[in-house]
């Protein structure tokens, strides 16, 4: 400090990023690569961020053996398939975590020329950044260029009464545990909860519970996609309770144990007039945006019109900041998916490195389309979830004239090779009008792989014509494409 009434910068960057997951990491990269400019990410936790080490590679990392153990007891002449070694697969998730050490990740930041501050960001004005370190020490950054926001979301504990006071598991927890509750209840019905219910239930759980507010597994997509999970979850003895409010919670023997360890004694959560005891919870109710501490106020921002998200463009500027304040990732609010804030990163860094260049920023490179109308997004539950664009809901609600085609997975020769009680269904979306796809929803084993295809022809606006002509391999659970045009015959034969 030096007594003035505005503390001086102990050092200068181009580019100051608050968040050190993959979006940060992105848009650092992009911002500064090829040029001499400096960068630097600030992060008090983990480089590399939720998903890589209590989200996406964790989670992925215990639902794949659960899977191939699923498909491989459902295969004649396996039938005498050994149970899993729970603790050879919990190793295999902590290689792929490093056993939460992100010195790889520095290592890339470093040989990236990026450079690590470890600690909380918070503005004190325009470019101005005050970081208080884990040792309590306090470092002044100012950027020269951009400072980008991509401090993402935290798990979000509903207000019922004893809840957060059990001291719940979250994601981190599920996806770090270290021990498997004999009987567990999960609040939720989304992704995460879904997940977590697949892998818990395969790594051997006796009891688990899915307590679903909503009248549907992953609202909001295709009704197919709920039916057809019910249906499987059923058959591996998942409980699922639709239109399910819990009222209290109560756990006398609570204890801060660690991350993935049992918190405490039994707990009893009350439903109306029932009750259910279970040796753990799992809180999967959504996702709160890191957005409080960061002193936008001192910018004059106000996010609570948009529930504490950071509203940006589709440059990935946060307006009303001039060109440069940016947010990616989570924060932002439009797609809850790391490969979409990374999507958006690497745009965000396109822009700032044409911006501090004086190149003009009209260019594909520079600005989001995707969240607009492409956001694909796999949920690697037992079947899998693949969809990309619209729902046919809401397709109609936008006032596209809407088609819909619809084939059972089941009945293509290539799922039927791949697993005798193959289950899944696909649907296209159509706009009639223009002739073209606006989304996809595919339900079932290995359907993540055509995802992609799917986003192409969205993205593209490959017409239903020209997609007749890509002929799938046979046979393959590409099939389905096939399978699905052929209901809709190219116009130009009608």
């Amino acid at each position: 400090m030096t007594g003035t009434d505005e503390p001086q910068a102990s050092a200068t960057y181009d580019v100051v990023v608050l968040g050190g997951g993959p979006p940060g990491e992105n848009a650092a990269q992009y911002a500064i690569q090829g040029s001499d400019r400096s960068a630097v990410i600030v992060e008090a936790e983990l480089v590399g961020g939720e998903c890589s080490y209590w989200a996406c590679m964790p989670s992925k990392a215990l639902l794949r053996p659960v899977e191939l153990h699923a498909a491989a007891r459902a295969m004649p002449g396996l039938a005498a398939v050994p149970p899993l070694d729970v603790a050879e697969v919990l190793a295999r998730r902590d290689a792929f975590t490093h056993g939460r050490d992100d010195a790889g990740q520095i290592s890339w930041a470093e040989g990236a020329g990026i450079h690590v501050l470890r600690g909380r960001g918070r503005f004190s004005g325009p470019r101005r950044v005050e970081v208080t370190g884990t040792d309590g020490a306090v470092t002044w950054l100012e950027a020269r260029h951009a400072v980008v926001l991509a401090t993402g979301t935290s798990a979000a504990i509903p207000p019922v009464p004893g809840l957060a006071e059990a001291l719940p598991w979250t994601s981190r927890d599920a996806t770090n545990l270290t021990e498997i509750p004999r009987r567990i209840a999960i609040i939720g019905g989304g992704v995460v909860a879904c997940e977590a219910a697949t892998w818990l239930r395969g790594l051997g759980a006796d009891a688990v519970t899915l307590l679903v507010r909503d009248d549907a597994l992953l609202a909001g997509r295709e009704p197919f996609v709920s039916e057809l999970l019910l249906q499987r979850f059923t058959e591996v003895g998942i409980d699922v309770h639709l239109d399910a409010n819990v009222d209290r919670v109560s756990r006398p023997g609570v204890s801060d144990t660690g991350i993935g360890h049992i918190h405490g004694g039994p707990v009893t959560l009350e439903l109306g007039e029932h009750t259910l005891e279970v040796d753990e919870i799992i809180v999967a109710a959504g996702r709160r945006p890191n957005s409080v501490d960061l002193g936008l106020e001192a910018l004059g921002i106000d996010t609570s019109a948009a529930r504490g998200y950071v509203e940006v463009d589709d440059h990935l500027t946060v307006p009303g900041q001039g060109d440069w304040l940016y947010a990616v990732g989570d924060l932002n609010g439009r797609a809850l998916l790391t490969h979409m804030g990374k999507y958006q990163a690497r745009i965000a860094g396109a822009v700032i490195a044409a911006r501090a260049e004086d190149r003009p920023v009209g260019g594909a490179h520079h600005t989001d389309r995707a969240d607009h109308v492409a956001v694909p997004g796999v949920i690697f539950t037992d079947p899998q979830v693949a969809h990309v664009g619209m729902s046919e809901a809401q397709a109609r609600a936008r006032g596209i004239s809407v088609e819909t085609l619809e084939y059972d997975l089941a009945a293509l020769a290539g799922t039927s090779l791949l697993r005798d009680d193959y289950l899944g269904r696909a649907k296209l979306v159509i706009d009639a009008a223009r002739n073209t796809l606006v989304g996809a929803t595919f339900v079932g084993a290995d359907v993540g792989e055509l995802l992609h295809s799917a986003t192409v022809a969205i993205v593209g606006k490959v017409s239903l014509d020209d997609l007749w002509h890509c002929v799938p391999s046979y046979p393959t659970v590409a099939e389905i494409w096939l399978r699905l045009l052929e209901q809709r015959p190219p116009r130009a034969w009608q």
